[in-house]
């Protein structure tokens, strides 16, 4: 997220729409775009206020399945990015267990079992040419390619998300994109969202520190974000976070140092990680996971499923169950970095999903974009393709050049259950896991927010030059907002942590007074003068 230079722009207030007070629409109720009008447009549809999500949820899926197709053939996020191959060894254990007790993914079964992977690094909000320097979550996607068919794990740099319920995404996403009718980024936008709604503030407390801008992509940390579910032959399943850990460190960039590379370099993360896998400098990664039952957890001031936190690591601690090492660069970057597509529906036996709304959103969301982005046969490209034989009865579409049919099956049958010698079901080898749902059906946020102590906790956390950062940043982007959203930031910030707060309001106060040029004055006293020809 680019910083704004100070608040004196000349442009109409955001509440001044032009017109006259007679003039204004006398109706602003939100509808969807089928004119019904949209009574609750903070939740999705679950089971109890926990979930699962329900799949008749016509307004969100109207919501997000439109927001899918907003841009092409661009990503609508995600559209800067980098990528390699490599492959994913497995440990055998979770810490000193056999991962068997917990899942029975194939994948992770043997010491020493490899995996071919491959990895899509990439910024959210920024579009496809954009700095690599600019504050941004970062994407941090794994395709394996195991013997049970692909598994994506798709996740971001930081651990944590800004909101808990992919009904607000769409929200999320337009809201730090460039405003409609300027085309700028700017803060007066990003922080009235911000401002009402408080549970992205742990996240923003990372974001606008140095942890907003990882030095490259070798060194920054990976998370599924997400709450997954891992299953045993038993049909037994528990909580799981996943995390990936640099081998080689991390290393962050405060905003002058990275304005410092911006002038030099826009593409300093894709060259650092191509150049350093040509040289033979393989980076690694190793996954570690935290388990937990799969209950509400009273004892916990948070729900667990809420990706807006944390889960303590001493209560649950980071288990080793592998590394990763990316070996190879992409023969060609549209082939394999452009048109590789992942989703988070994408799991293997043994894996499973939780009822963490965000996840259940974006299981829909993901392989949805793909379909509309890459196209209805996305799965038949080299890049994406399991590495396994496929036999379906899906058929046709468009760029189809492959029938999915097996040895020996009769071509005329593309149905099930036939007595034609068409495709049959797999044999079924464990159990079911089958966890109980009752509850009413409910739009309702979830019950324990609390949504101010880890983004405290995160604040003092940071080292002194960290907070020093995070504060001149948000200033920087405050400054530019109506006095009322600055107002309402500085209580938040406050409720997280009293100095957060102090030091924020007296930064924009500071800021209030200065009177300093913007960019575009500097650029036109600094220019030189030329003559037409």
């Amino acid at each position: 997220m680019e910083n704004s230079q100070n608040g004196n722009s000349t442009e109409p207030k955001y509440g001044d729409t032009g017109l006259k007070p007679q003039d204004k629409p006398v109706d602003q109720t939100l509808t969807t775009r089928q004119g019904h009008p949209l009574t609750h447009n903070q939740n999705v549809r679950t089971v109890g206020s926990r979930g699962p999500t329900t799949l008749e949820n016509y307004p969100f899926l109207e919501k997000i399945s439109h927001f899918d197709r907003e841009r092409i053939p661009e990503r609508v996020v995600h559209a800067r990015g980098a990528g390699a191959h490599g492959v994913f060894e497995a440990y055998g254990t979770v810490g000193d267990e056999p991962i068997s007790n917990y899942t029975r993914a194939k994948l992770f079964q043997e010491k020493g079992k490899q995996t071919p992977v491959f990895v899509r690094f990439s910024s959210v909000i920024h579009g496809g040419h954009s700095p690599e320097t600019l504050r941004d979550p970062r994407g941090f996607a794994v395709k394996f390619y195991t013997e049970d068919g692909n598994w994506d794990l798709v996740g971001n740099n930081l651990k944590v998300f800004f909101i808990r319920d992919a009904m607000k995404f769409p929200d999320l996403v337009h809201a730090f994109k460039p405003d409609p009718i300027t085309n700028r980024q700017d803060g007066h936008r990003i922080f009235d969202f911000i401002s009402n709604t408080p549970e992205a503030l742990h996240m923003i407390t990372f974001l606008f520190s140095p942890w907003g801008i990882p030095a490259n992509y070798r060194q920054m940390q990976g998370s599924g974000v997400n709450t997954y579910k891992w299953v045993n032959e038993a049909g037994e399943g528990v909580l799981v976070k996943y995390h990936w850990e640099p081998k080689q460190g991390i290393k962050n960039l405060t905003q002058p140092e990275a304005e410092k590379i911006q002038a030099k370099n826009f593409n300093h993360a894709t060259q650092d990680l191509y150049d350093a896998i040509e040289a033979g400098n393989f980076p690694q990664w190793e996954l570690l996971v935290q388990i937990m039952s799969d209950d509400e957890h009273p004892e916990l001031d948070f729900d667990p499923l809420d990706d807006t936190k944390l889960w303590p690591e001493d209560q649950f601690p980071w288990l080793p169950v592998g590394v990763m090492t990316l070996n190879k660069n992409p023969e060609n970057y549209f082939h394999e970095v452009e048109q590789v597509a992942f989703g988070t529906g994408v799991l293997v036996d043994g894996l499973d999903f939780s009822d963490d709304k965000m996840l259940q959103g974006r299981t829909f969301s993901y392989s949805d974009t793909q379909r509309y982005r890459v196209g209805t046969n996305y799965l038949q490209l080299p890049i994406n393709a399991p590495r396994k034989h496929v036999a379906t009865n899906q058929r046709d579409g468009q760029m189809a050049y492959r029938v999915d049919t097996a040895p020996g099956q009769n071509k005329h049958v593309n149905y099930e259950p036939s007595s034609m010698n068409g495709l049959k079901e797999a044999p079924k080898k464990y159990a079911e896991h089958q966890p109980y749902i009752a509850g009413n059906l409910v739009r309702q946020p979830i019950d324990r927010t609390n949504n101010f102590k880890q983004a405290g906790e995160r604040y003092r956390l940071h080292e002194d030059w960290e907070r020093d950062d995070l504060i001149n940043n948000l200033v920087s982007t405050i400054a530019g907002a109506e006095q009322h959203i600055q107002d309402k930031m500085v209580e938040l910030f406050t409720q997280c942590d009293e100095d957060y707060g102090r030091r924020v309001r007296d930064g924009l106060d500071r800021a209030r007074n200065a009177n300093e040029k913007s960019t575009p004055e500097e650029a036109e006293e600094m220019a030189h003068s030329a003559q037409p020809y």
